[in-house]
């Protein structure tokens, strides 16, 4: 019996959109500075923000803690179970719960001139407490 992923499916990046849960696979165009921030629990956590893209277009990606040192320019990899969340009207890319984020092998140039994360997106999601 296979196995089955409920929930992602295998996207580019110009189809990415928010809330959105997918696979894709991407380069790595520029890396940002690394902050500490306090995570909702009180922890302490490193963050940097990653430009990564594909051949139809780019978006910023959210690095955490241990993933961080696996991250250098000009590296291919397949982020499984990636989730697509809004910051301050922009989309942002991270990996899910369970998400990976898989060195690979790829041939393509990322498509700078297309950043979505530069387009300003509504999140309509209402979180109730």
């Amino acid at each position: 019996m296979s196995s089955v992923k409920i929930g992602t499916q295998k996207l580019k990046v110009r189809e990415l959109k928010p809330r959105s849960r997918a696979d894709v696979t991407v380069k790595v165009v520029s890396l940002g500075e690394k902050r500490s921030v306090i995570g909702k629990d009180g922890s302490s956590h490193q963050v940097m923000d990653v430009l990564v893209g594909d051949e139809t277009g780019s978006i910023l990606m959210s690095v955490w803690d241990s993933n961080i040192p696996k991250i250098s320019q000009g590296k291919f990899f397949t982020i499984e179970d990636g989730f697509v969340s809004v910051h301050r009207g922009s989309m942002r890319l991270s990996l899910g719960r369970s998400g990976r984020l898989i060195e690979t092998q790829g041939t393509f140039e990322a498509n700078t001139q297309n950043n979505v994360s530069n387009k300003v997106v509504e999140d309509n999601y209402r979180r109730f407490r």
